[in-house]
């Protein structure tokens, strides 16, 4: 993320109920593992949407390839949002 500009050094993991208090609009899960294990977000009226991303974390080899595969996903996910914003923008 560093070489997209994008910081995320000082974020970490956290449980989903420190998020109870957002009315969210949309919840993107973007892994089958996160979609049939974490089913429950607590926000009633949110639309629930899917996609499965490969995960780079089970790429084996040297470094440099599994710093492409990461590369590759986040291009993808980076793709799947910006189409998926423009959808929102349209509606």
């Amino acid at each position: 993320m560093k070489s997209d500009g994008i910081r995320i050094d000082q974020h970490r993991s956290n449980h989903v109920n420190e998020h109870a208090h957002i009315k969210f609009d949309c919840i993107v899960t973007v892994c089958d593992h996160t979609n049939e294990n974490c089913p429950y977000v607590p926000s009633k009226n949110a639309k629930r949407l899917h996609h499965n991303f490969f995960d780079p974390s089970k790429v084996e080899g040297t470094e440099a390839v599994k710093h492409q595969a990461f590369l590759k996903v986040r291009e993808e996910i980076k793709a799947y949002f910006e189409d998926f914003v423009k959808k929102l923008q349209l509606n």
